[in-house]
């Protein structure tokens, strides 16, 4: 079996794909991609594995255990070829390279991944739902669609998360942290996300646009419901009043009328409301920022409407007429 590495030989061939192995165990392994197979069962939340590893790997989820230290940082790790690809961290070690287009990658998943881009090739395919994936990292987050697994939990409130990097981002709630920040104006933002689409209100970029009317928008989201003007949908429909409005969040908020909450409180004095963009422009009795800025005479103010207003004094505009 050792030779095989030297000859490149590969005796077992999958009678299915044609995907050809040096040992017949991991034709036996491999046979579970087709077959469905997953006989090794976790005993805390019940989730299958095709590989008695994969699952003593997953098991360290629930039981916190991190074994492999990185000497130079003390960052601990599951698994050691983790443990292996952090170090090149430090090293910066790049030993693997696209032949394609040179590019150099720490590891081999890494470079594999990355070929598909060249090859367009997607070779993990979700068995419930048939979406396919590059990575089979991906299908297995994905997979958590389908079965409900939230293995990460917030140490502070105990919400639960499918996702590792969902909780980073949940922690900064408690924290506080806002890593992301405008060059422009020096606002702070939790998510990079949030940082890109507020560069939008700087740079005036609307790259959505209405196919009817032609209005552009700096967010799908925002294009998706104007698109409902033109349709007349409004699918999303109040319990207690009967009104009907065109997005889930704008029915969510709506609600608030009948149920009093408001969820959004002020740090610095306390005072909460029902939006988040009432908290946001509330911020600015504290902060003295003044986002909204007049083109002509450089007057700042801390809302839109006050901004709108002010301009008629340099358009002359008087829209309101007084009848003697």
């Amino acid at each position: 079996m050792h030779m095989r590495i030297h000859t490149g030989e590969k005796p077992h061939c999958c009678s299915t794909c044609g995907k050809r192995f040096t040992q017949k165990g991991h034709l036996k392994i491999h046979m579970q991609i087709h077959t469905g197979e997953k006989p090794h069962s976790c005993s805390t939340c019940g989730i299958r594995f095709t590989r008695k590893a994969n699952l003593k790997r997953h098991m360290q989820i629930h039981t916190g255990e991190k074994p492999h230290c990185c000497s130079t940082c003390g960052k601990r790790f599951n698994v050691k070829s983790n443990l292996k690809a952090h170090m090149r961290v430090h090293t910066r070690e790049k030993p693997k390279s696209c032949s394609t287009c040179g590019k150099r990658f720490t590891d081999k998943s890494q470079l594999k991944s990355h070929m598909q881009i060249h090859t367009g090739e997607k070779a993990y395919c979700c068995s419930t739902c048939g979406k396919k994936f590059h990575v089979k990292s991906n299908l297995k987050t994905h997979m958590r669609i389908h079965t409900g697994e939230k293995p990460h939990p917030c140490s502070t409130c105990g919400k639960r998360f499918t996702q590792k990097a969902n909780l980073k981002r949940h922690m900064q709630i408690h924290t506080g942290e806002k890593p992301h920040s405008c060059s422009t104006c020096g606002k702070r933002f939790t998510r990079k996300g949030q940082l890109k689409r507020h560069m939008q209100i700087h740079t005036g970029e609307k790259p959505h646009s209405c196919s009817t009317c032609g209005k552009r928008f700096t967010q799908k989201g925002q294009l998706k419901s104007h698109v409902q003007i033109h349709t007349g949908e409004k699918p999303h429909s109040c319990s207690t009043c009967g009104k009907r409005f065109t997005l889930k969040g704008y029915l969510n908020m709506h609600m608030r009328i009948h149920t009093g909450e408001k969820p959004h409180s002020c740090s610095t004095c306390g005072k909460r409301f029902t939006l988040k963009g009432h908290l946001n422009m509330h911020m600015r009795i504290h902060t003295g920022e003044k986002p909204h800025c007049c083109s002509t005479c450089g007057k700042r103010f801390t809302q839109k409407g006050p901004l709108k207003r002010h301009m008629k004094i340099h358009t002359g505009e008087k829209p309101h007429s007084v009848l003697l």
